[in-house]
């Protein structure tokens, strides 16, 4: 099996993570190499914002002022973001383009993602990707300094894979339910 097969068969979700994170360093190559998802027109439509220490600390403030400040919820919702030690925010940046639609764009954003999850674990680090309905908010857009023509797509929490192993078990997809062929 290659070393990209196995990667992709082989990924798992951490829901919970050690306080170990990748430097920023150790995060450009990854990135570099995530950037080269399929890019029609070559727009590069995507970037990614780290989220350390005290930022994940705003950002848990966003949630709170994204969600009305609702006093049953607000705890919850600031400590989210301090789940894991490093948050990569996924933002989909909108390039003018008369043949590659917004939708498309922000698909090559998702594909940037889910490349770099692979490389991520690939590396040694749990990570999970994280979304909800806070993600477009104004309050979350402004702590992430988003411009009108980008959107953010989610979060991937990363950190240090815990002692208790590689993330919980997968069951495996059945190809022959999702593989048909046009007669």
């Amino acid at each position: 099996m290659s070393d990209v097969l196995t990667a992709a068969a082989s990924r798992r979700s951490h829901s919970r993570v050690t306080d170990a994170a990748p430097s920023h360093e150790d995060l450009l190559p990854l990135v570099a190499a995530a950037g080269r998802v399929a890019d029609h027109g070559s727009l590069q439509p995507w970037r990614i914002i780290e989220v350390r220490a005290d930022a994940r600390i705003r950002l848990g403030e966003a949630f709170v002022a994204a969600a009305g400040g609702d006093p049953a919820s607000s705890a919850k919702l600031a400590a989210k973001p301090l789940r894991a030690p490093l948050l990569l925010a996924i933002v989909a940046v909108h390039r003018p383009s008369e043949k590659v639609e917004r939708w498309e764009q922000e698909a090559m954003a998702a594909g940037v993602a889910h490349t770099l999850s692979l490389l991520l674990s690939e590396a040694g680090w749990g990570v999970m990707w994280r979304t909800g309905h806070l993600t477009r908010t104004e309050p979350v857009s402004r702590m992430h300094g988003l411009a009108d023509t980008e959107r953010l797509l989610g979060w991937l929490y990363v950190g240090g894979v815990p002692d208790s192993g590689r993330g919980g078990s997968r069951k495996t997809v059945d190809a022959e339910q999702f593989l048909s062929t046009l007669a």
